[in-house]
């Protein structure tokens, strides 16, 4: 198994300019169907318009990378990317037709298909990437650190979050409880990462969650990271990020979606094979300091792969049951690995040889 279980008006006036990004259309509403010719020229697309939804985060550069890069239209799709900033705005968004996909934490998603959404996870988009910070005072004359160094603060974050059950994770493993008290971590939660990351601007908030590429603008403004779940045993290969869509709609547009899929594949080995311009691509949407952005995609810390990782993140589904986070249920029916099996092997016929692709190939085989 692979998964086992991140001045005061200066800095606001900073992450406002961050995440407003460059979002090309405030208009995410659905598209009327159309027939198009998918570009292996082996399908024909039951529909060309897509909506995607996505956060303020590195993590779904995948996205941002295929658009920016023309492999949305090579495939014959005319995609529009809408920011969102919550899990919650993104489901409902599938839902009331005004997105055709969703880049969603993996932890949200299983709890929205645990109570009922029916809603499909068929590819990945980011593993890792995420952990806490804390106010620099806190860890003043240390050298080393764990998540202990949290007991006895008040500690921001989402509910129903990865990073919120990673944290919980960590703090069962060192038998640490959850509620006020100097032997205790007081988890205070918001509506959403900008809210629990800004909210280090209070006096009564002494550390955070944080996605990418909040880890790195925070340590850039001088505050310490508590950890990175890339760097956490209980935490490696942690299945973040996921492409999600209505059950009925991948039922009734599998080429096109396909065609969605072949386009952010060709998107990761473009990432693998460009990477200053893929920062570049990056920084359209989310407009941080380039070396920020290239420590969140290049660092180490996380990685934005299509594959959908279906072992990992079934395990991960146990966790969270374990946790209370989701009552359990067959997550065998809301996930569906053929439309990335079938993207990865059309573009490996089309590219017999390709190093990225043949990586790509044997990692589904294994953890499909």
């Amino acid at each position: 198994m692979k998964t086992k279980f991140i001045t005061a008006f200066l800095t606001a006036a900073l992450l406002t300019a961050a995440f407003t990004g460059c979002n090309t259309s405030t208009d995410s509403s659905a598209a009327p169907e159309t027939s198009a010719a998918a570009s292996n020229g082996e399908a024909k697309l039951e529909k060309t318009t897509f909506n995607l939804g996505h956060l303020n985060s590195t993590a779904h550069l995948l996205g941002f990378v295929a658009k920016e890069e023309g492999y949305f239209e090579e495939e014959g799709l005319d995609v529009t990317l809408t920011l969102f900033s919550s899990a919650a705005e993104l489901s409902s968004g599938l839902e009331n037709d005004k997105l055709d996909v969703a880049f969603i934490g993996s932890v949200p998603t299983l709890t929205f298909q645990s109570q009922g959404h029916d809603l499909t996870i068929f590819g990945g988009e980011m593993t890792n990437g995420h952990g806490y910070v804390i106010k620099p005072e806190f860890v003043e004359g240390k050298t080393d650190w764990d998540v202990s160094i949290l007991k006895g603060r008040n500690v921001a974050s989402v509910k129903n979050s990865v990073q919120d059950a990673e944290l919980q994770i960590l703090l069962k493993d060192k038998g640490i409880e959850i509620g006020e008290g100097e032997d205790k971590v007081n988890i205070v939660y918001f509506d959403s990462q900008k809210d629990a990351y800004n909210a280090l601007q209070n006096d009564s908030i002494d550390a955070a969650s944080a996605y990418s590429p909040y880890t790195s603008l925070a340590e850039s403004q001088g505050y310490k990271v508590v950890y990175r779940c890339s760097e956490e045993k209980l935490l490696e290969n942690q299945p973040c990020c996921r492409q999600v869509a209505a059950t009925e709609s991948l039922a009734k547009y599998p080429n096109s979606y396909t065609a969605f899929e072949r386009a952010l594949i060709k998107a990761y080995k473009f990432t693998q094979e460009n990477k200053e311009q893929t920062v570049k691509d990056v920084k359209k949407y989310i407009d941080i300091e380039e070396d920020l952005i290239n420590t969140e995609v290049y660092g180490g810390y996380g990685s934005s792969v299509p594959d959908p990782d279906k072992q990992g993140t079934v395990t991960l589904k146990n966790s969270i049951v374990e946790l209370g986070y989701a009552e359990d249920y067959d997550i065998d029916k809301l996930y569906n690995t053929d439309i990335y099996k079938n993207a990865l092997e059309s573009l490996i016929k089309e590219n017999p040889g390709d190093k990225v692709y043949a990586e790509l190939q044997k990692h589904f085989e294994e953890f499909e």
